[in-house]
Order: structure tokens, then C-alpha cells, then sequence
């Protein structure tokens, strides 16, 4: 879902040649990110087996990379 959001965030600014659009959604997909490590806190504390749950899945957004 976020991986998809971040390819709208930044390719439809593109399609249409804003450039005011394009910091706009790399801005979002920055702020994005930190609402992800934030999420990622949030279900260690709250959510049982999400510990074992991560250490199968090892890449949060982008694989191979983060």
C-alpha cells in the first residue's frame, strides 16, 4: 500500500510536469516514511507475534533496500 502510494506520489506530478508537485510528494513520501517507523514501534508494543513477524519480513517499503 505505501510502496503504491509513493509511486502515485511522485508519478502522476511527473505525468503532468509539476514541479511543485513533485516536492509536494517527496515531501509525503518522507513524512510517509516517518509514519511508518512510527507504526512499527507502535505494533512491537501493541501487537503479540509481531516481533516474529518481523524478523521474517526484513524490508519495511522498498525491497532489498529499507
Amino acid at each position: 500500500m505505501y510502496l503504491g502510494n509513493s509511486f502515485m506520489l511522485v508519478g502522476a506530478p511527473l505525468l503532468l510536469g509539476s514541479l511543485y508537485g513533485l516536492i509536494i510528494g517527496l515531501v509525503s513520501i518522507f513524512l510517509m516514511s516517518v509514519r511508518i517507523i512510527g507504526e512499527e514501534k507502535m505494533l512491537l508494543n501493541e501487537l503479540e507475534g509481531y516481533e516474529e513477524y518481523k524478523k521474517k519480513v526484513k524490508y519495511r517499503l522498498i525491497p532489498f533496500i529499507w
